[in-house]
């Protein structure tokens, strides 16, 4: 009697794709997801383009295309996504935190899960790194190439501390109207642009400036979706001061650092970062329509769920993964007699740099699947110690008896 034939490998992924449809409460909203799985991808690839590390001198540093090719700014436009994340978070947190308080449960109670769920996935990166800089120096490594790696790989996590912070300050910020923190950050940066005061200032711009899209998410989940017309007028108001501030009020054009530029827009934000941010905020607002009846369709939604599943760890690993592809290059490169490679190791100061480093795009994805391999686990921990799912969206947990897979509350 013939074996039975194994099904192919599409029918395989769309069985996955129907059993991550069949696991999805009901009343999820996918759209937040899809949103926070863009916001993801636009740092991942983002980084990956305007970061080069460049070998000189037998050392590596950090230099950007947009400090050699200015008309390449646009480009930070696109994958400068933070806003959108913070519109999520916030909106996402105020949801889980009503949702708490009317089951009974404390608001430290709250706060202590969602932190743990935040920070467990970072021990092992920084185990991981602790053990390479160590290395590193042991094998003589100069210190300036292992300073450039770490600051690299640590640099990013200024995110998860901000949103850590804001997260904790739910109960207490998650009424708070948008237009507060807005003010802040509109006198801080009179002050230290218009009257010539301390850079120092510009720092109460780190929470403030982040609360304008969180508390804007907060907003929104607690009065319901804004108005198309209050959705249009983020986009093109913010877009619109974005544009003046740029063009006559001398702030920068790129929304992600440049290194050795005077005023970098993220570093720490700026009016200009935050007026952007809004208009970030409006244009996403105005996809949740389109992207909940696109991802009613079982295969857009499984990709969408499955990377928000790994979601943390793809952030905070893809910058290990650039640097191994492009350290392991550097090397082999030495080994087989060969100079820098282009796009890898060269200066980002040409076109045929661009073209090059679109080229490494895949290996370097290539390279975080390694990593998500290895680690994504750590995102999956429970607090008892058991494997679950990560958190991927908004709605109550559901369990089904015709599935393996579950869907858990973010």
């Amino acid at each position: 009697m013939p074996d039975t034939p194994r099904p192919d490998t599409s029918r395989r992924l769309a069985g996955l794709a129907h059993r991550v449809d069949a696991a999805t409460p009901p009343g999820r909203d996918r759209a937040l997801d899809a949103l926070r799985a863009l916001a993801i991808l636009g740092v991942v690839l983002g980084h990956w383009l305007v970061t080069a590390l460049v070998a000189d001198s037998g050392t590596l540093h950090v230099e950007s295309p947009l400090g050699h090719l200015p008309e390449l700014t646009p480009v930070s436009w696109v994958f400068q996504t933070l806003a959108a994340f913070f519109l999520v978070g916030g909106l996402v947190a105020a949801r889980g935190h009503a949702a708490a308080r009317a089951r009974g449960e404390r608001d430290s109670t709250w706060i202590a899960a969602r932190l743990r769920r935040l920070f467990r996935p970072v021990v092992p990166l920084l185990a991981v790194w602790l053990v390479a800089t160590l290395g590193m120096l042991a094998a003589g490594v100069p210190w300036q190439t292992v300073y450039t790696l770490g600051k690299l790989v640590l640099s990013p996590l200024w995110f998860l501390l901000v949103l850590a912070a804001l997260t904790a300050a739910t109960p207490l910020v998650a009424r708070v109207h948008p237009l507060w923190p807005l003010a802040v950050v509109v006198h801080v940066d009179l002050i230290r642009f218009g009257f010539d005061g301390p850079d120092a200032l510009g720092w109460l711009n780190l929470p403030a400036g982040w609360l304008v899209p969180y508390c804007l998410g907060a907003l929104v989940a607690r009065g319901g979706p804004l108005t198309r017309a209050a959705s249009w007028t983020l986009l093109l108001g913010g877009a619109t001061v974005t544009g003046l501030l740029v063009a006559f009020a001398g702030y920068p054009g790129s929304m992600v650092g440049v290194p050795g530029a005077p005023v970098s827009n993220l570093n720490p934000p700026t009016l200009a970062a935050v007026t952007f941010g809004l208009a970030q905020c409006g244009g996403a607002l105005l996809l949740l329509g389109p992207l909940r009846r696109v991802l009613r369709k079982p295969v857009a939604w499984a990709g969408v769920a499955l990377l928000n599943l790994c979601a943390m760890t793809v952030f905070l690993w893809h910058q290990t993964a650039m640097i191994a592809v492009t350290t392991g290059g550097l090397l082999a490169a030495g080994r087989l007699g060969h100079g820098p490679l282009t796009g890898l190791h060269t200066v980002p100061d040409t076109p045929v740099w661009i073209l090059a480093r679109l080229g490494w795009l895949p290996v370097f994805a290539g390279a975080l699947l390694l990593c998500l391999a290895a680690f994504h686990t750590y995102e999956r921990v429970s607090r008892t110690g058991r494997r679950k799912p990560a958190p991927v969206a908004t709605a109550p947990a559901v369990r089904r008896p015709d599935t393996r897979i579950e869907v858990r509350r973010a």
